[in-house]
């Protein structure tokens, strides 16, 4: 058996601080997302508003027209269009809301660059076909279908009955940092270490909450340069899952009722609060 570590609120208070004086927008994390698509454009506002709610000081939006309007509609405050190497990108959010049979040449292209730089990468979704080509410090945060997907890929038997060996071998084959989503997170580092948390609340399994959680990594890897990959990824789980059970009124036990992925992304303010006091 695979020696697995709780991951506990303290813990993610280590990751989390209060804006000093001498901070600006920039020291407080720069996220930018290449997510959503025409045909899910939500996963990228979803994606930009969990960003901003979980405190990063600058976020950027490249994407369609169309894409980049929505999420202009809901945070006017997001920089859209290409980047031209003014802005200091910490943490890039890929995949989300796409579809890999859809990718442009341009786009591949775009995300190829993105993998091989020194940025680090939060994969999702339509952007796991490619992980195996990257070289960049990466997350990702496959479902159980995905990470099936995935193993068949490269070749190991998918039996589902020890994830978390199965998400540490994953790692170590493809040198990232495995982020694998359920009702209990596993979180498995390159060199072997799994950490992993409670999702925080069956409410959370409706759609468009993994786009959340993209954000919410993306803020926090963003605002931890130093931190290592593993732990700052098992910080922006357990952020979401505990605003999963503030929107959903579970946080003390309760039966609660439904949210959807917006009520998670609006109560990440107060979830970082409460950790913070």
């Amino acid at each position: 058996m695979v020696e697995v570590r709780e991951w506990s609120r303290s813990d993610t208070a280590r990751l989390l601080r209060v804006p000093s004086a001498d901070d600006d927008k920039y020291s407080r994390g720069v996220v930018a997302l290449r997510t959503g698509s025409t045909a899910y454009p939500g996963a990228a506002v979803l994606g930009v508003e969990a960003a901003w709610r979980a405190g990063a000081g600058f976020v950027r939006f490249v994407g369609e027209q169309r894409v980049a309007d929505a999420v202009l509609a809901r945070r006017p405050e997001t920089v859209t269009g290409s980047d031209v190497g003014r802005t200091r990108i910490d943490c890039w959010v890929v995949g989300s809301g796409t579809d890999a049979a859809d990718r442009s040449s341009e786009d591949a292209e775009a995300l190829r660059s993105l993998m091989t730089g020194s940025a680090r990468v939060v994969m999702d979704a339509g952007a796991l076909d490619l992980v195996d080509r990257v070289s960049a410090p990466v997350v990702i945060t496959p479902h159980a279908g995905e990470f099936a997907k995935l193993r068949e890929r490269l070749r190991l038997p998918v039996t589902g009955a020890d994830r978390a060996a199965d998400a540490r071998e994953v790692a170590t084959a493809l040198g990232v940092t495995v982020l694998l989503k359920g009702s209990r997170t596993l979180i498995a580092a390159p060199d072997g270490g799994v950490t992993a948390l409670a999702a925080g609340t069956g409410w959370l399994a409706t759609a468009g909450t993994g786009d959340v959680l993209g954000g919410v990594l993306g803020a926090v890897l963003a605002a931890n340069p130093h931190a290592q990959l593993h732990e700052a990824a098992a910080a922006g789980a357990w952020l979401h899952g505990y605003a999963a059970r503030l929107a959903s009124g579970t946080e003390n036990g309760e039966p609660g009722h439904p949210i959807v992925a917006l009520d998670v992304a609006q109560a990440l303010p107060r979830a970082i609060a409460d950790v913070l006091a």
